[in-house]
């Protein structure tokens, strides 16, 4: 992990068109994708049969496919016009896609939606003003925002000399099925990210650190030992007041 600071013109950008494939086929069935992040994202929203739901920042579709098998009415978007392509494949022509920015207006009417979910999506962006005004938009009354980001501890502990209260930008490089890649987020502590969601109108109903799925310490035995948890997102279910 390494810390980067300012806006620097040297910083990666996060490119998902160029790793898009290999990124889907690295995380369709990874410890922190398959078995933590969307599990943990599906047991929140609980019963969803019925329900609008917009997945923001849907990647190739794994979560829009599991909460429309759930009975949930998905739409979708995503700023990768690779990634959404790649949802098209898996969801059918017929499924409710586009490329879109949270970063920009989205282009859904006030109240659309009954819940909006966000994967880890928020913590690739400096400035949650614009981006949670627009989903508190779109969600209709007393509707829900369930989301996940990077744990903000984990900033602090893989840099022990960083100042956890600072909003800083750090990047890291992964191997996605034998592709290399730079991902850059923004570091936030978390009283800056529920100040955020204040400030945008919604309330925290829920902040959950969830154990893995079941079945993952059978297929990541060396990476989970006898853990029964461990840090790495941190989830929300915030209702929009």
């Amino acid at each position: 992990m390494t810390a980067v600071t300012g806006d620097s013109a040297d910083t990666p950008i996060n490119d998902y068109d160029s790793f898009a494939e290999a990124y889907t086929a690295e995380n369709e069935h990874s410890l922190v994708n398959a078995y933590y992040a969307r599990p943990a994202i599906l047991e929140l929203a609980g019963d969803v049969a019925g329900r609008r739901i917009l997945d923001a920042g849907c990647g190739s579709g794994p979560l829009f496919e599991a909460l429309r098998d759930r009975g949930a009415v998905v739409s979708g978007f995503d700023a990768s016009a690779a990634m959404v392509e790649l949802a098209r494949r898996r969801l059918g022509e017929d499924a409710s896609l586009r490329v879109a920015d949270l970063s920009e207006p989205l282009p859904f009417p006030d109240g659309a939606f009954d819940d909006v979910v966000s994967a880890l999506v928020l913590h690739y962006l400096k400035d949650w003003t614009a981006p949670l005004a627009e989903l508190r938009r779109v969600l209709k009354p007393r509707g829900r925002l369930i989301m996940a980001v990077n744990h903000p501890f984990v900033y602090k502990l893989v840099n022990p000399e960083a100042d956890y209260f600072a909003t800083c930008q750090w990047s890291d490089e992964y191997t996605f099925d034998g592709q290399k890649a730079v991902l850059t987020y923004w570091h936030r502590p978390l009283h800056a990210m529920t100040d955020a969601f204040t400030a945008a109108g919604f309330r925290t109903a829920v902040v959950s650190e969830p154990p893995p799925a079941p079945g993952a310490h059978e297929r990541f035995p060396d990476e989970l030992a006898d853990r029964q948890a461990f840090l790495c997102f941190l989830f929300f279910v915030l209702e929009a007041v």
